[in-house]
Order: structure tokens, then sequence, then C-alpha cells
């Protein structure tokens, strides 16, 4: 069984805490979907030593330049090395990539950022998301004919249109997604986003094949071999 703490949007206490390290001692790694501070991911990494895959989303994105290929040269002008961009703080920025986490054996990638509001950084029309999500179509093959299957988790920082998602632009969800999932299958979708106002309010759907979760602040993700 592998178990993943996920994370987004909100400090938890629970997490952000001086006993944190023995709250989730049999963790295997941490998923984060956006919208925190890399100084509270570095906080819950360095506690609990182990590794981090995340996406950024539509607010703290002063250090996502370090992480996206198209902003390299603003790496390379400022010093920073291309291992920052790879390993900071034990973290693997997955918006542009697929991972497999070596231990868990499980395939994961992500897509960052929301819908398209304001034309702020990090936000994207369906149509643009459509074409990230082809244009990871060939990494993904890779492990699909070495491992049988394409993707096992999705880390994204908004809903799939429809699902968790609000009526009002900034918290619509993407329709690519939805494809993404009817084609792919993944096993999980990990999204954060939306915030919950009421902690007991439902956070799990499923969609053909694939379980949806809002992570907001804080979730735990059992997942069985």
């Amino acid at each position: 069984m592998a178990k993943i703490l996920c994370v987004s949007d909100e400090k938890d206490p629970l997490v952000y805490s001086k006993n944190v390290k023995e709250r989730y001692k049999d963790i295997d790694f941490i998923i984060g979907a956006g919208d925190l501070r890399m100084k509270y991911y570095g906080f819950i990494v360095s506690s609990l030593n182990k590794r981090l895959y995340f996406v950024f989303g539509n607010h703290h994105l002063n250090q996502y330049k370090y992480f996206i290929k198209k902003e390299a040269g603003y790496v390379m002008d400022t010093g920073y090395s291309n291992a920052y961009t790879r390993n900071y703080f034990g973290s693997t920025c997955i918006s542009e990539k697929v991972k497999r986490d070596k231990k868990t054996g499980l395939i994961l990638t992500g897509f960052g950022g929301s819908l398209r509001y304001n034309n702020g950084k990090n936000q994207y029309s369906d149509i643009q998301m459509y074409m990230k999500v082809i244009a990871r179509i060939p990494k993904m093959f890779y492990y699909r004919v070495r491992f049988g299957r394409w993707v096992d988790i999705v880390v994204t920082h908004a809903p799939p249109a429809g699902i968790h998602d609000k009526p009002d632009r900034c918290h619509k969800g993407f329709k690519a997604f939805l494809w993404f999932m009817r084609v792919f299958k993944p096993r999980y979708l990990i999204h954060g986003h939306v915030h919950l106002l009421d902690m007991n309010e439902k956070r799990v759907d499923t969609y053909h094949q694939t379980q949806v979760i809002n992570v907001f602040k804080s979730y735990i993700l059992e997942i069985e071999e």
C-alpha cells in the first residue's frame, strides 16, 4: 500500500506543526496541488524527509520562473543552476513532466494553473490546456510501453469541468481534464483551487475509472497495490 500526503491552497495546522514528523511518519511521498509557498513545501519536505511532487496554481508564483522551461533564460541570468529547478527542497515540479516514483512505482504527471480570468500568469484557456494535454502524450507513451499504463496519478490545480468546480470564471474547471480521464484512465486526479468552507463537504467523486479528489489544505491518499 502507498500512503501519500496531499496538500493545497492553505496551510493546515495539522501539517504545519512540531508534531508533523510523528503524525505523518508512514507516508511514502507528498503531493502539492498548488497555491502554497515554497517555504511551506520546504518545511514539509525537510520535516518528513520525503519527496514532493507538485504543480503551481494561480497564486504564489514568485518562484514559478525557476521551474518552468520557458523561463529558463531568466534562471541562468540570475545565476540559479538547473539543479535548483529539479531538486529544490527535494521537490519535483511535474507541470511539464511525467515521473515514476521509485519507491512506490506510481507514475505521476501534472497540469498547473487555472482557467484564464484576468490574463495573469499560469492561466490558460481550455484550448491551451488541451494542447498541454496532447503535448504530454509522447512522454506518457514511454510508460505505457514499459509498464502497461499511461499514468496513475494526475496532479492539477484547477478541477475538471463540472466536478468540484464553481460557477465563477476563476473557479471553473477544464474540459480538457475530462477528455484526459476518459482516454488515459488514471486511477486518481488530485486537485486544489476550490476552497472547502465546510471540511465535511464532499471531496471525492468518480469520473469513468478515475477518482477525482479535492485535497484542499490536506488529504491522506491510501492506494492499495
